[in-house]
Protein backbone atom coordinates (compact mmCIF):
# COMPACT_ATOMS: atom_id res chain seq x y z
CA UNK A 1 0.00 0.00 0.00
CA UNK A 2 1.08 3.38 -0.89
CA UNK A 3 1.30 5.25 2.24
CA UNK A 4 2.85 8.36 1.89
CA UNK A 5 0.19 8.84 -1.00
CA UNK A 6 -2.59 8.21 1.39
CA UNK A 7 -1.31 10.65 4.06
CA UNK A 8 -0.71 13.32 1.47
CA UNK A 9 -4.82 12.72 0.51
CA UNK A 10 -5.50 12.51 4.11
CA UNK A 11 -3.87 15.72 4.97
CA UNK A 12 -5.81 17.82 2.04
CA UNK A 13 -8.64 16.25 3.25
CA UNK A 14 -7.96 17.93 6.71
CA UNK A 15 -6.93 21.09 5.92
CA UNK A 16 -10.15 21.27 3.89
CA UNK A 17 -12.11 20.23 6.40
CA UNK A 18 -10.31 23.25 8.50
CA UNK A 19 -11.73 25.18 6.23
CA UNK A 20 -15.27 24.27 5.89
CA UNK A 21 -15.56 24.39 9.50
CA UNK A 22 -14.10 27.59 9.73
CA UNK A 23 -15.97 29.09 6.87
CA UNK A 24 -19.60 27.60 8.31
CA UNK A 25 -18.78 28.92 12.17
CA UNK A 26 -19.48 32.06 10.63
CA UNK A 27 -23.25 31.35 9.57
CA UNK A 28 -23.78 28.82 12.49
CA UNK A 29 -25.05 31.27 15.50
CA UNK A 30 -25.66 28.81 18.01
CA UNK A 31 -23.06 26.22 16.70
CA UNK A 32 -20.18 28.38 15.73
CA UNK A 33 -18.37 27.62 18.98
CA UNK A 34 -18.63 23.98 18.40
CA UNK A 35 -17.20 23.97 14.62
CA UNK A 36 -14.33 26.61 15.86
CA UNK A 37 -13.14 23.67 18.04
CA UNK A 38 -13.88 21.32 14.99
CA UNK A 39 -12.32 23.50 12.80
CA UNK A 40 -8.58 23.66 14.80
CA UNK A 41 -8.99 20.24 15.62
CA UNK A 42 -8.44 19.81 11.93
CA UNK A 43 -5.51 21.89 11.32
CA UNK A 44 -4.03 20.09 13.92
CA UNK A 45 -4.52 16.90 12.47
CA UNK A 46 -2.81 18.99 9.21
CA UNK A 47 0.40 19.53 11.49
CA UNK A 48 0.30 15.79 12.56
CA UNK A 49 0.36 14.03 8.71
CA UNK A 50 2.81 16.80 7.77
CA UNK A 51 5.27 15.44 10.26
CA UNK A 52 5.68 12.46 7.84
CA UNK A 53 5.08 14.12 4.31
CA UNK A 54 7.41 17.12 4.88
CA UNK A 55 5.09 19.19 2.69
CA UNK A 56 2.92 21.96 3.06
CA UNK A 57 0.19 20.43 0.77
CA UNK A 58 -3.04 22.61 -0.53
CA UNK A 59 -6.75 21.81 0.57
CA UNK A 60 -9.16 20.60 -2.28
CA UNK A 61 -11.08 23.15 -3.61
CA UNK A 62 -14.15 20.83 -4.88
CA UNK A 63 -14.27 19.24 -1.61
CA UNK A 64 -14.66 22.91 0.18
CA UNK A 65 -17.57 23.71 -2.37
CA UNK A 66 -19.51 20.95 -2.45
CA UNK A 67 -19.85 20.44 1.20
CA UNK A 68 -20.95 24.30 1.45
CA UNK A 69 -23.48 24.28 -1.38
CA UNK A 70 -24.39 20.81 0.67
CA UNK A 71 -24.85 22.78 3.83
CA UNK A 72 -27.10 25.97 2.32
CA UNK A 73 -29.72 22.97 0.97
CA UNK A 74 -29.84 20.28 3.70
CA UNK A 75 -28.85 22.15 6.66
CA UNK A 76 -25.83 21.91 9.22
CA UNK A 77 -26.42 18.88 10.66
CA UNK A 78 -26.63 16.94 7.34
CA UNK A 79 -23.33 18.02 6.38
CA UNK A 80 -21.50 17.18 9.22
CA UNK A 81 -22.93 14.03 10.10
CA UNK A 82 -22.43 13.03 6.06
CA UNK A 83 -18.43 14.43 6.32
CA UNK A 84 -18.19 11.83 9.94
CA UNK A 85 -19.86 9.42 7.27
CA UNK A 86 -17.00 9.97 4.98
CA UNK A 87 -14.56 9.87 8.03
CA UNK A 88 -15.64 6.45 9.09
CA UNK A 89 -15.36 4.95 5.91
CA UNK A 90 -11.28 5.25 6.17
CA UNK A 91 -11.52 2.89 9.37
CA UNK A 92 -10.26 0.42 8.01
CA UNK A 93 -7.20 2.18 6.20
CA UNK A 94 -6.37 3.41 9.69
CA UNK A 95 -5.92 -0.12 10.75
CA UNK A 96 -3.16 -0.19 7.97
CA UNK A 97 -1.52 3.30 9.02
CA UNK A 98 -1.67 1.95 12.63
CA UNK A 99 0.24 -1.45 12.13
CA UNK A 100 3.01 0.79 9.89
CA UNK A 101 2.95 3.66 12.03
CA UNK A 102 1.81 2.44 15.94
CA UNK A 103 2.42 5.82 17.53
CA UNK A 104 -0.78 7.04 15.35
CA UNK A 105 -3.44 4.75 17.02
CA UNK A 106 -3.66 6.75 20.31
CA UNK A 107 -4.24 10.05 18.24
CA UNK A 108 -6.36 8.33 15.80
CA UNK A 109 -8.81 6.44 18.73
CA UNK A 110 -9.33 10.46 20.29
CA UNK A 111 -9.60 12.23 17.22
CA UNK A 112 -12.38 9.98 16.08
CA UNK A 113 -14.17 10.08 19.82
CA UNK A 114 -13.96 13.67 19.96
CA UNK A 115 -15.39 14.29 16.73
CA UNK A 116 -18.49 12.10 17.02
CA UNK A 117 -18.86 13.97 20.64
CA UNK A 118 -18.77 17.40 18.99
CA UNK A 119 -20.99 17.00 16.25
CA UNK A 120 -23.50 14.63 18.66
CA UNK A 121 -23.66 18.83 20.03
CA UNK A 122 -24.59 20.38 16.70
CA UNK A 123 -28.50 21.34 17.06
CA UNK A 124 -30.34 22.13 14.50
CA UNK A 125 -34.33 23.69 14.73
CA UNK A 126 -35.72 22.48 11.76
CA UNK A 127 -34.77 18.79 12.94
CA UNK A 128 -37.22 19.24 15.71
CA UNK A 129 -39.89 19.30 13.28
CA UNK A 130 -38.50 15.97 11.58
CA UNK A 131 -41.98 14.31 12.26
CA UNK A 132 -44.30 17.20 11.14
CA UNK A 133 -42.42 17.28 8.08
CA UNK A 134 -42.89 13.33 7.41
CA UNK A 135 -46.57 13.69 7.95
CA UNK A 136 -46.77 16.55 5.40
CA UNK A 137 -44.19 14.75 2.95
CA UNK A 138 -45.57 11.11 3.49
CA UNK A 139 -49.08 12.23 3.31
CA UNK A 140 -48.80 14.41 -0.09
CA UNK A 141 -46.98 11.60 -1.78
CA UNK A 142 -49.34 8.61 -0.72
CA UNK A 143 -52.69 11.07 -1.40
CA UNK A 144 -52.00 13.48 -4.20
CA UNK A 145 -50.16 10.89 -6.45
CA UNK A 146 -53.09 8.06 -5.90
CA UNK A 147 -55.57 10.98 -6.88
CA UNK A 148 -53.84 12.02 -10.20
CA UNK A 149 -53.33 8.44 -11.26
CA UNK A 150 -57.20 7.97 -10.58
CA UNK A 151 -58.15 11.44 -12.14
CA UNK A 152 -55.56 10.93 -15.32
CA UNK A 153 -57.99 7.60 -16.34
CA UNK A 154 -61.08 9.16 -15.16
CA UNK A 155 -60.39 12.36 -17.06
CA UNK A 156 -57.36 11.63 -19.75
CA UNK A 157 -57.23 15.59 -19.86
CA UNK A 158 -53.92 16.97 -18.71
CA UNK A 159 -55.08 20.57 -18.15
CA UNK A 160 -57.93 19.28 -16.13
CA UNK A 161 -56.13 16.71 -14.25
CA UNK A 162 -53.58 19.64 -13.34
CA UNK A 163 -56.75 22.20 -11.78
CA UNK A 164 -58.66 19.15 -10.35
CA UNK A 165 -54.87 17.98 -8.69
CA UNK A 166 -53.94 21.70 -7.78
CA UNK A 167 -57.42 21.95 -6.09
CA UNK A 168 -57.29 18.81 -4.22
CA UNK A 169 -53.45 19.41 -2.88
CA UNK A 170 -54.09 23.18 -1.45
CA UNK A 171 -57.08 22.05 -0.18
CA UNK A 172 -55.33 18.98 1.01
CA UNK A 173 -52.49 20.78 2.57
CA UNK A 174 -54.36 23.37 4.41
CA UNK A 175 -56.42 20.39 5.77
CA UNK A 176 -53.44 18.72 7.00
CA UNK A 177 -51.77 21.91 8.91
CA UNK A 178 -55.18 22.52 10.48
CA UNK A 179 -54.79 18.87 11.50
CA UNK A 180 -51.22 18.97 12.93
CA UNK A 181 -52.16 22.21 14.48
CA UNK A 182 -54.78 20.93 16.63
CA UNK A 183 -52.97 17.71 17.14
CA UNK A 184 -50.04 19.40 18.54
CA UNK A 185 -52.31 21.93 20.32
CA UNK A 186 -53.92 19.03 22.42
CA UNK A 187 -50.67 18.00 23.21
CA UNK A 188 -49.74 21.30 25.14
CA UNK A 189 -47.15 22.03 22.40
CA UNK A 190 -45.86 25.34 22.50
CA UNK A 191 -44.95 24.92 19.19
CA UNK A 192 -47.98 23.90 17.31
CA UNK A 193 -48.10 26.68 14.97
CA UNK A 194 -44.46 26.06 13.39
CA UNK A 195 -44.93 22.08 13.52
CA UNK A 196 -48.85 23.21 11.08
CA UNK A 197 -46.34 25.41 9.19
CA UNK A 198 -43.99 22.54 8.65
CA UNK A 199 -46.49 19.68 7.68
CA UNK A 200 -48.40 22.59 5.62
CA UNK A 201 -45.61 24.15 3.55
CA UNK A 202 -44.00 20.31 2.96
CA UNK A 203 -47.44 19.25 1.42
CA UNK A 204 -47.78 22.06 -0.23
CA UNK A 205 -44.18 22.05 -2.26
CA UNK A 206 -45.36 18.54 -2.68
CA UNK A 207 -48.18 19.07 -4.73
CA UNK A 208 -46.46 21.70 -6.96
CA UNK A 209 -43.61 19.08 -7.68
CA UNK A 210 -46.32 16.17 -8.80
CA UNK A 211 -48.71 18.46 -10.21
CA UNK A 212 -46.07 19.93 -12.90
CA UNK A 213 -45.68 17.41 -15.25
CA UNK A 214 -49.75 17.96 -16.57
CA UNK A 215 -49.03 21.56 -17.44
CA UNK A 216 -45.77 20.34 -19.42
CA UNK A 217 -47.45 17.62 -21.35
CA UNK A 218 -50.07 16.66 -23.41
CA UNK A 219 -50.01 12.78 -23.10
CA UNK A 220 -51.89 12.36 -19.90
CA UNK A 221 -49.63 8.90 -19.40
CA UNK A 222 -46.67 10.27 -20.09
CA UNK A 223 -47.26 13.06 -17.42
CA UNK A 224 -48.71 10.20 -14.89
CA UNK A 225 -45.02 8.59 -15.54
CA UNK A 226 -43.00 11.49 -15.11
CA UNK A 227 -45.36 12.45 -11.53
CA UNK A 228 -44.60 8.78 -10.49
CA UNK A 229 -40.78 9.54 -10.91
CA UNK A 230 -40.81 12.44 -8.97
CA UNK A 231 -42.25 10.83 -6.99
CA UNK A 232 -39.74 8.24 -6.07
CA UNK A 233 -37.56 10.91 -6.43
CA UNK A 234 -38.73 12.98 -3.64
CA UNK A 235 -38.75 9.63 -1.71
CA UNK A 236 -35.07 8.93 -2.11
CA UNK A 237 -33.75 12.66 -1.76
CA UNK A 238 -35.64 12.95 1.39
CA UNK A 239 -35.36 9.65 3.29
CA UNK A 240 -31.35 9.93 2.28
CA UNK A 241 -31.35 13.24 4.57
CA UNK A 242 -33.14 11.29 6.72
CA UNK A 243 -30.82 8.94 6.91
CA UNK A 244 -27.94 10.59 7.20
CA UNK A 245 -29.08 13.50 9.62
CA UNK A 246 -31.07 11.20 11.70
CA UNK A 247 -28.40 7.89 11.56
CA UNK A 248 -31.71 5.86 10.73
CA UNK A 249 -31.58 2.86 7.15
CA UNK A 250 -32.04 4.50 4.10
CA UNK A 251 -33.29 1.01 2.42
CA UNK A 252 -35.64 0.23 5.38
CA UNK A 253 -37.20 3.65 5.71
CA UNK A 254 -36.92 4.13 1.35
CA UNK A 255 -38.64 0.67 0.79
CA UNK A 256 -41.53 1.54 3.29
CA UNK A 257 -42.66 4.59 1.80
CA UNK A 258 -41.84 3.95 -2.00
CA UNK A 259 -43.87 0.58 -1.28
CA UNK A 260 -46.87 2.73 -0.03
CA UNK A 261 -47.14 5.38 -2.05
CA UNK A 262 -46.59 3.21 -5.42
CA UNK A 263 -48.85 0.90 -3.99
CA UNK A 264 -52.02 3.62 -3.33
CA UNK A 265 -51.36 4.87 -6.90
CA UNK A 266 -51.67 1.56 -8.73
CA UNK A 267 -54.96 0.84 -6.72
CA UNK A 268 -56.15 4.60 -7.51
CA UNK A 269 -55.30 4.02 -10.99
CA UNK A 270 -57.07 0.64 -11.27
CA UNK A 271 -60.44 2.33 -9.19
CA UNK A 272 -60.15 4.99 -11.98
CA UNK A 273 -60.50 2.67 -14.67
CA UNK A 274 -63.11 1.07 -13.18
CA UNK A 275 -65.53 4.23 -12.46
CA UNK A 276 -64.99 5.39 -16.01
CA UNK A 277 -65.95 2.41 -17.46
CA UNK A 278 -69.00 1.56 -14.93
CA UNK A 279 -70.20 4.97 -14.83
CA UNK A 280 -69.51 5.42 -18.66
CA UNK A 281 -68.17 9.23 -18.11
CA UNK A 282 -66.82 10.97 -21.34
CA UNK A 283 -65.00 14.32 -20.60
Amino acid sequence: MDFQGLIKKWQREELTEHYIYARLSKTAKQNADVLIHLSKDKLLHYDVWKRYTKQDLPSKKFMFVWYLFLSKIFGLVFTLKLMQKRENKKEHLYLDIVKAFPELQHLLKLKDAHEEKLISIVHEEHLDYVGSMVLGLNDALVELTGALAGLSFALQKTRLIALAGLITGVAAALSMASAEFLSKKSEQSQKAGKSAAYTGLIYFITVIFLVVPYFIFSDYKLALLVTILINITVIAIFTYFLSVAKDLSFKKRFGEMATISLGVTAISFLIGLFLKAVLHIEV
